[in-house]
Protein backbone atom coordinates (compact mmCIF):
# COMPACT_ATOMS: atom_id res chain seq x y z
CA UNK A 1 0.00 0.00 0.00
CA UNK A 2 1.35 3.46 -0.92
CA UNK A 3 2.73 5.55 1.92
CA UNK A 4 0.21 8.37 1.40
CA UNK A 5 -2.65 5.89 1.78
CA UNK A 6 -1.29 4.64 5.11
CA UNK A 7 -0.90 8.23 6.28
CA UNK A 8 -4.42 9.06 5.13
CA UNK A 9 -5.93 6.20 7.15
CA UNK A 10 -4.14 7.45 10.27
CA UNK A 11 -5.22 11.00 9.44
CA UNK A 12 -8.90 9.97 9.25
CA UNK A 13 -8.66 8.31 12.67
CA UNK A 14 -6.70 11.21 14.18
CA UNK A 15 -9.27 13.72 12.86
CA UNK A 16 -12.17 11.68 14.32
CA UNK A 17 -13.55 11.32 10.80
CA UNK A 18 -13.40 7.51 10.70
CA UNK A 19 -15.03 5.91 13.73
CA UNK A 20 -15.67 2.35 14.81
CA UNK A 21 -18.55 1.04 16.93
CA UNK A 22 -22.25 0.71 16.11
CA UNK A 23 -23.87 3.19 13.73
CA UNK A 24 -27.21 3.37 11.93
CA UNK A 25 -26.70 4.67 8.39
CA UNK A 26 -29.14 6.73 6.34
CA UNK A 27 -29.93 3.52 4.48
CA UNK A 28 -31.00 1.88 7.75
CA UNK A 29 -28.05 -0.50 7.72
CA UNK A 30 -26.31 -1.11 11.05
CA UNK A 31 -22.62 -0.51 10.42
CA UNK A 32 -19.55 -1.15 12.61
CA UNK A 33 -17.80 1.87 11.06
CA UNK A 34 -18.77 5.38 10.06
CA UNK A 35 -17.09 8.19 8.15
CA UNK A 36 -17.99 11.85 8.63
CA UNK A 37 -15.97 14.28 6.49
CA UNK A 38 -17.69 17.14 8.31
CA UNK A 39 -15.23 16.55 11.16
CA UNK A 40 -12.43 18.16 9.11
CA UNK A 41 -12.79 21.64 10.57
CA UNK A 42 -9.35 23.29 10.85
CA UNK A 43 -7.10 24.93 8.28
CA UNK A 44 -4.39 22.36 8.95
CA UNK A 45 -6.78 19.46 8.45
CA UNK A 46 -8.13 20.88 5.18
CA UNK A 47 -4.61 21.50 3.89
CA UNK A 48 -3.64 17.88 4.58
CA UNK A 49 -6.91 16.57 3.17
CA UNK A 50 -6.44 18.53 -0.05
CA UNK A 51 -2.98 17.03 -0.49
CA UNK A 52 -4.26 13.46 -0.07
CA UNK A 53 -6.98 14.09 -2.64
CA UNK A 54 -4.48 15.74 -5.00
CA UNK A 55 -2.11 12.74 -4.78
CA UNK A 56 -4.92 10.27 -5.45
CA UNK A 57 -6.30 12.33 -8.36
CA UNK A 58 -2.82 12.65 -9.86
CA UNK A 59 -2.27 8.91 -9.51
CA UNK A 60 -5.56 7.95 -11.20
CA UNK A 61 -6.23 10.82 -13.65
CA UNK A 62 -2.87 12.54 -14.19
CA UNK A 63 -2.77 16.24 -15.11
CA UNK A 64 -5.08 16.27 -18.10
CA UNK A 65 -8.09 18.01 -16.54
CA UNK A 66 -9.14 21.62 -15.98
CA UNK A 67 -11.81 21.80 -13.27
CA UNK A 68 -12.50 20.21 -9.88
CA UNK A 69 -16.24 20.08 -9.28
CA UNK A 70 -17.37 19.72 -5.66
CA UNK A 71 -21.13 19.16 -5.24
CA UNK A 72 -22.76 21.32 -2.56
CA UNK A 73 -22.28 21.37 0.29
CA UNK A 74 -19.40 19.18 1.51
CA UNK A 75 -17.80 19.18 -1.93
CA UNK A 76 -17.24 22.95 -1.81
CA UNK A 77 -14.36 22.99 0.72
CA UNK A 78 -13.02 19.74 -0.75
CA UNK A 79 -12.72 21.26 -4.23
CA UNK A 80 -11.11 24.45 -2.92
CA UNK A 81 -8.61 22.68 -0.66
CA UNK A 82 -7.66 20.20 -3.38
CA UNK A 83 -7.23 22.87 -6.07
CA UNK A 84 -4.82 24.72 -3.76
CA UNK A 85 -2.96 21.51 -2.90
CA UNK A 86 -2.75 20.44 -6.55
CA UNK A 87 -1.10 23.72 -7.45
CA UNK A 88 1.39 23.36 -4.58
CA UNK A 89 2.27 19.72 -5.32
CA UNK A 90 2.15 19.64 -9.13
CA UNK A 91 2.46 23.32 -10.16
CA UNK A 92 -0.73 23.19 -12.24
CA UNK A 93 -3.57 25.66 -11.98
CA UNK A 94 -6.85 23.81 -11.59
CA UNK A 95 -10.10 25.77 -11.38
CA UNK A 96 -12.70 24.90 -8.78
CA UNK A 97 -16.44 24.88 -9.30
CA UNK A 98 -19.45 23.95 -7.17
CA UNK A 99 -23.19 24.12 -7.51
CA UNK A 100 -25.68 26.06 -5.46
CA UNK A 101 -28.70 24.34 -3.99
CA UNK A 102 -30.79 27.29 -5.14
CA UNK A 103 -30.25 29.24 -8.37
CA UNK A 104 -29.14 32.83 -7.68
CA UNK A 105 -30.89 35.48 -9.78
CA UNK A 106 -28.85 38.57 -8.87
CA UNK A 107 -25.18 39.55 -8.72
CA UNK A 108 -23.15 36.42 -9.49
CA UNK A 109 -26.14 34.67 -11.04
CA UNK A 110 -26.77 31.07 -11.91
CA UNK A 111 -26.47 27.68 -10.29
CA UNK A 112 -22.65 27.59 -10.17
CA UNK A 113 -20.12 29.27 -7.91
CA UNK A 114 -16.39 29.47 -8.49
CA UNK A 115 -15.24 28.94 -12.05
CA UNK A 116 -17.72 28.62 -14.87
CA UNK A 117 -17.51 25.41 -16.90
CA UNK A 118 -17.15 25.86 -20.65
CA UNK A 119 -16.95 23.84 -23.85
CA UNK A 120 -13.89 21.62 -23.95
CA UNK A 121 -13.35 21.51 -20.20
CA UNK A 122 -12.30 18.23 -18.60
CA UNK A 123 -13.81 17.84 -15.14
CA UNK A 124 -12.99 15.69 -12.11
CA UNK A 125 -15.82 15.43 -9.55
CA UNK A 126 -14.73 15.32 -5.91
CA UNK A 127 -16.85 14.06 -3.01
CA UNK A 128 -16.36 12.75 0.52
CA UNK A 129 -17.98 9.33 0.20
CA UNK A 130 -20.56 7.76 -2.13
CA UNK A 131 -22.89 5.11 -0.76
CA UNK A 132 -25.91 5.22 -3.08
CA UNK A 133 -24.74 7.43 -5.97
CA UNK A 134 -27.68 9.80 -5.41
CA UNK A 135 -25.52 12.94 -5.43
CA UNK A 136 -24.10 12.02 -8.84
CA UNK A 137 -27.66 11.75 -10.16
CA UNK A 138 -28.04 15.44 -9.26
CA UNK A 139 -24.52 16.53 -10.24
CA UNK A 140 -24.19 14.85 -13.64
CA UNK A 141 -26.94 16.82 -15.44
CA UNK A 142 -25.72 20.11 -13.96
CA UNK A 143 -22.24 19.58 -15.41
CA UNK A 144 -23.55 18.28 -18.74
CA UNK A 145 -25.80 21.33 -19.09
CA UNK A 146 -22.76 23.62 -19.18
CA UNK A 147 -21.76 22.59 -22.70
CA UNK A 148 -19.49 20.11 -24.45
CA UNK A 149 -17.79 18.95 -21.27
CA UNK A 150 -15.94 15.70 -20.52
CA UNK A 151 -16.18 14.21 -17.04
CA UNK A 152 -12.84 12.49 -16.51
CA UNK A 153 -13.82 10.76 -13.28
CA UNK A 154 -14.93 10.89 -9.68
CA UNK A 155 -12.69 10.83 -6.59
CA UNK A 156 -14.01 10.09 -3.11
CA UNK A 157 -12.03 9.65 0.09
CA UNK A 158 -13.34 6.22 1.14
CA UNK A 159 -14.78 3.35 -0.86
CA UNK A 160 -17.12 1.61 1.60
CA UNK A 161 -17.17 -1.42 -0.72
CA UNK A 162 -20.78 -2.29 -0.07
CA UNK A 163 -23.67 -2.80 -2.43
CA UNK A 164 -25.38 0.27 -3.82
CA UNK A 165 -28.80 -0.11 -5.41
CA UNK A 166 -28.00 -3.51 -6.86
CA UNK A 167 -25.25 -6.09 -6.44
CA UNK A 168 -22.40 -3.75 -7.38
CA UNK A 169 -20.72 -1.10 -5.25
CA UNK A 170 -21.85 2.50 -5.66
CA UNK A 171 -18.58 3.35 -7.45
CA UNK A 172 -19.01 0.44 -9.87
CA UNK A 173 -22.62 1.48 -10.53
CA UNK A 174 -21.46 5.02 -11.32
CA UNK A 175 -18.89 3.71 -13.83
CA UNK A 176 -21.54 1.55 -15.51
CA UNK A 177 -24.30 4.17 -15.52
CA UNK A 178 -22.37 7.29 -16.51
CA UNK A 179 -19.36 5.92 -18.35
CA UNK A 180 -16.63 7.67 -16.37
CA UNK A 181 -14.14 6.29 -13.89
CA UNK A 182 -14.73 6.37 -10.12
CA UNK A 183 -12.02 5.89 -7.52
CA UNK A 184 -11.25 6.44 -3.84
CA UNK A 185 -8.15 7.50 -1.91
CA UNK A 186 -8.52 4.30 0.14
CA UNK A 187 -10.96 1.42 0.39
CA UNK A 188 -12.26 -0.30 3.51
CA UNK A 189 -10.08 -3.25 2.53
CA UNK A 190 -7.08 -0.92 2.83
CA UNK A 191 -8.34 0.38 6.17
CA UNK A 192 -8.87 -3.06 7.68
CA UNK A 193 -5.58 -4.39 6.33
CA UNK A 194 -3.67 -1.43 7.80
CA UNK A 195 -5.43 -1.05 11.17
CA UNK A 196 -6.12 -4.66 12.14
CA UNK A 197 -4.27 -5.30 15.41
CA UNK A 198 -2.01 -2.31 14.72
CA UNK A 199 -1.73 0.57 17.24
CA UNK A 200 -3.06 3.88 15.93
CA UNK A 201 -3.37 6.98 18.10
CA UNK A 202 -2.17 4.90 21.05
CA UNK A 203 -4.71 2.09 20.78
CA UNK A 204 -5.86 -0.81 18.63
CA UNK A 205 -8.71 0.48 16.48
CA UNK A 206 -9.64 -2.84 14.85
CA UNK A 207 -9.22 -5.79 17.21
CA UNK A 208 -10.47 -9.35 16.68
CA UNK A 209 -13.99 -8.47 17.86
CA UNK A 210 -14.37 -5.48 15.56
CA UNK A 211 -12.78 -7.36 12.67
CA UNK A 212 -15.41 -10.07 13.11
CA UNK A 213 -18.17 -7.40 13.09
CA UNK A 214 -16.78 -5.84 9.90
CA UNK A 215 -16.51 -9.27 8.24
CA UNK A 216 -20.13 -9.96 9.23
CA UNK A 217 -21.25 -6.63 7.79
CA UNK A 218 -19.62 -7.42 4.47
CA UNK A 219 -21.11 -10.89 4.35
CA UNK A 220 -24.48 -9.18 4.50
CA UNK A 221 -23.91 -5.99 2.50
CA UNK A 222 -20.61 -6.40 0.68
CA UNK A 223 -20.28 -6.57 -3.08
CA UNK A 224 -20.19 -10.00 -4.63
Amino acid sequence: MEQYKQEFIEFMVESDVLKFGEFTLKSGRKSPFFMNAGAYVTGGQLLKLGKYYAKAIHEHYGDNFDVLFGPAYKGIPLSVATAIAYNELYKKEIRYCSNRKEIKDHGDTGILLGSKIKDGDRVVIIEDVTTSGKSIEETFPIIQAQGNVEIVGLMVSLNRMERGKGEQSALEEIKETYGFDANAIVSMTDVVEYLYNRPCQGRIMIDDTLKAAIDGYYRKYGVK
